[in-house]
């Protein structure tokens, strides 16, 4: 028999759907039939499968070990790389973790055979002891904004399932403030507030700004909106920062490059000739793009961020061009 006390990770799951999840090797027809003949039940009484669990509640499996083992691993086992020096905490507690992403690295896979931030954040929970084979069963914390592979700054994930959700849902409302710092080509000489539409071809993964859409495509295009804040300048490059208003896949360097102002060391969208000069003078092989703040709001539903300021400054690749704007 297997006993299984529900924290808070599962806390207001629906039974059934705990089950399927824990049970992953089996079908729902077949734990139906074990609620059934009550080889499965919760408090000690016979369970239906649509009851609501709280934390605290005991679920009883009276399956022999090995058949629970067969049934509870996961086609794939999560293997835990090793943490790269590179990999940094700034901020942790039960719910939220906050990591320091470096250039060259996905913060999720783009396929199977990636190892990004996500891998090496689980590895870290899992080292930390903040996370077991037992918790990976029902619940598999994860990075929740993403970053381009050559962009660095901020990442925040979810360490419980209230982390997750109540972060995920303040993400995809914008009630959250994500502030960049980027390094453009030409003299920005005046904040400016852009709203545009942006349209993404999904073959070159590439996206283009438009103040128009095409009327034959304007299903495909999504408002966006940027705001630029001037730090310093010169006449050839300037130090800005960016509010990120909406979120959409390279906004930033698509909406810079659209105005005339790429970024640095942008490969996709920005100047060939720019580029070529700041990689042989500073050795900048990258898109001088930085996510450099995080605000969260003072009624924040999780109390331990409640109003927090994330802020982590940029990398030294990036301080050397902005320290040669005067």
């Amino acid at each position: 028999m297997k006993e299984i006390i529900i924290d808070k990770n599962a806390n207001d799951k629906r039974l059934d759907k705990f089950l399927t999840k824990l049970l992953c090797q089996s079908s729902k027809s077949f734990i139906y039939k074990m609620l059934r003949k009550k080889n499965i039940v919760l408090n000690d009484k016979k369970a239906t499968g649509n009851e609501i669990l709280k934390t605290g509640d005991i679920i009883k499996i009276y399956f022999s070990d090995e058949t629970y083992n067969k049934l509870t691993t996961p086609v794939k086992e999560i293997t835990f790389p090793d943490i790269p020096r590179e990999f940094s905490v700034i901020y942790e507690d039960e719910d939220v973790i906050v990591i320091n992403k470096w250039a060259n690295v996905f913060s999720q896979k783009a396929k199977d055979s990636d190892i990004s931030i996500n891998e090496y954040m689980l590895s870290y929970l899992y080292k930390n002891g903040k996370i077991s084979d037992e918790s990976l069963k029902t619940f598999k914390p994860s990075v929740l904004n993403r970053l381009d592979r050559n962009t660095t700054g901020i990442i925040i994930g979810g360490c419980s399932l209230k982390g997750s959700q109540v972060l995920s849902k303040a993400l995809k409302h914008r009630t959250i403030d994500k502030y960049y710092l980027a390094i453009v080509k030409g003299r920005v000489d005046k904040n400016i507030s852009l709203k545009s539409y942006l349209y993404k071809d999904e073959e070159t993964n590439k996206v283009y700004v438009s103040d128009k859409p095409d009327i034959d495509k304007m299903s495909l295009y999504k408002p966006i909106e940027t705001e630029y804040e001037v730090i310093k300048a010169n006449d050839n490059i300037s130090l800005i920062k960016v509010h990120l208003i909406t979120g959409k896949t390279h906004q930033i360097r698509a909406h810079l490059s659209y105005i005339g102002h790429p970024l640095v060391g942008d490969m996709k969208y920005g100047d060939s000739s720019v580029n070529k000069h700041y990689r042989e003078s500073f050795g900048i092989t990258r898109q001088m793009l930085h996510a450099y703040e995080l605000d969260i709001p003072d009624d924040f539903e999780i109390e331990s961020i409640k109003g927090k300021k994330f802020i982590i400054d940029m990398p030294k690749d990036m301080q050397r061009v902005s320290d040669s704007i005067n």
